[in-house]
């Protein structure tokens, strides 16, 4: 039963937020292999700090590219080496986000227990950076709520899902594509297509990181215009109804709202 956890580190990710994220998972109750890569130029100092880790045997794999080609393609490589070297589950974090202690022995019991499940993920817990800011984010947890969830919005949190390699047999991987920045969205799209059987478990399994900016930034409209194209193409694939098409248009406007009333939609919404 071979588990790794699959890290993408990039130009915009912080030596200490990465620190922590690394050390999350070198507390775990029950122990993942990790496979970073890195993708383009990082910091000098992450990039020694990481290297370092590796040659300490910390980290399983670690490898870089010189050209930054986006999160898609980077977890693409990463799957792809996993499976090549036999594992069974392949979890995801992001590089400034913490994982629990039992995070990864609680997902692996969970799947152990239910072999048809290919996927599961955990609820996550926002914490503000710089900012006041603190919010339980919950999921449903059953296949078909989760599939009737999705006519509305993701029905899992892309940090905290464990992946069990049938997923990957059964769908591929994620789509690569130079406009593609939801890919998490198109991923359980192509699992649902393709018969995965999808769960969350009743747990906080990760700790999720929020800036001032995440509320402030405002998204480009070729983001959003993509965004909303995506979930139209879900809608279709999915045979979902004339709800699922209000909530597209609905989504649509909230994200050319100004951030200040984003800000509050969001955290309603949430």
């Amino acid at each position: 039963m071979k588990s790794c956890v699959l890290m993408s580190v990039y130009k915009n990710d912080k030596l200490g937020h990465v620190k922590e994220a690394i050390e999350s998972l070198y507390n775990q109750t029950l122990k993942a292999d990790i496979f970073i890569k890195i993708d383009g130029e990082i910091d000098k100092n992450l990039q020694e700090f990481l290297f370092l880790e590796k040659e300490k045997g910390n980290i399983k794999y670690l490898a870089e590219r010189e050209e930054n080609k986006g999160l898609a393609v980077s977890l693409n490589e990463l799957i792809k080496v996993g499976l090549d070297k036999g594992y069974e589950y392949f979890f995801r974090m992001d590089a400034d986000d913490i994982s629990n202690i039992d995070r990864f022995k609680k997902q692996i019991e969970f799947m152990e227990g239910n072999r048809y499940i290919d996927i599961c993920g955990t609820f996550i817990e926002e914490f503000g950076e710089g900012i006041k800011y603190q919010k339980i984010v919950k999921y449903p947890l059953t296949h078909q709520k989760m599939f009737e969830f999705f006519k509305k919005r993701v029905p899992l949190a892309h940090v905290s899902v464990c992946f069990r390699k049938s997923f990957f047999e059964k769908a591929g991987f994620y789509p690569e594509g130079g406009h593609i920045t939801n890919e998490d969205t198109l991923m359980w799209l192509k699992g649902f297509k393709s018969g995965c059987k999808f769960a969350n478990i009743d747990y906080v399994g990760v700790k999720v990181r929020v800036s001032e900016d995440f509320f402030n930034r405002r998204r480009s409209f070729k983001k959003v215009w993509y965004d909303f194209k995506n979930r139209l193409l879900i809608n279709k694939e999915l045979h979902y109804g004339f709800e699922s098409y209000f909530y597209a248009v609905a989504m649509l406007i909230i994200n050319l709202l100004p951030p200040s009333l984003k800000k509050m939609a969001y955290k309603f919404l949430r």
